[in-house]
């Protein structure tokens, strides 16, 4: 039973080992082409955050600020009992 389990762990190791070494044999400049594709991007991907990540960072960082001024003032505002 054991020697089953090891046997197939075996020819599962090795088919995935087969099945992902195929892009290693790929000819060309593969990484040339993906710096140059990076780079291509780089200025679209600053520009997103630019215009995106950081307005939206600041929105969350502004409401948040009011919700604790909000709060911190109701902690501190005199407490009127009800008449």
């Amino acid at each position: 039973m054991k020697l089953k389990k090891l046997l197939a762990m075996l020819c599962v190791a090795i088919t995935l080992t087969t099945a992902l070494t195929v892009p290693v044999l790929a000819s060309g400049g593969v990484s040339g082409a993906i710096e140059a594709t990076w780079q291509d991007a780089a200025g679209q991907v600053k520009t997103i955050v630019n215009s995106v990540v950081f307005p939206a960072i600041s929105l969350i960082l502004a409401v948040l600020f009011f919700v604790k001024l909000a709060t911190s003032y109701m902690d501190c505002a005199p407490v009127m009992a009800i008449r």
